[in-house]
């Protein structure tokens, strides 16, 4: 995943290189029913009822804080 990506169609998901750290963000807004979730290589995101899965490379911890969605890669 390079620049800037889509992850649901009026959320965009920009990536943020730091060294050996990758860090996807996402503003998914206010008042937005949604949760995340990582399992082994993977992240999956729920957003007002559609899931979207995430295949990574690396350890990952995701969050969701006044409707900005963060996921850290560590290569």
């Amino acid at each position: 995943m390079t620049g800037k990506q889509q992850l649901a169609d009026d959320v965009g998901l920009r990536r943020y290189d730091y060294g050996d750290e990758t860090v996807l963000a996402a503003d998914l807004g206010p008042g937005r029913d949604a949760s995340v979730d990582v399992l082994d290589d993977a992240v999956i995101v729920v957003v007002d009822d559609e899931q979207y899965d995430l295949d990574l490379a690396g350890d990952a911890k995701a969050f969701i804080r006044n409707g900005v969605l963060t996921i850290e890669v560590n290569a």
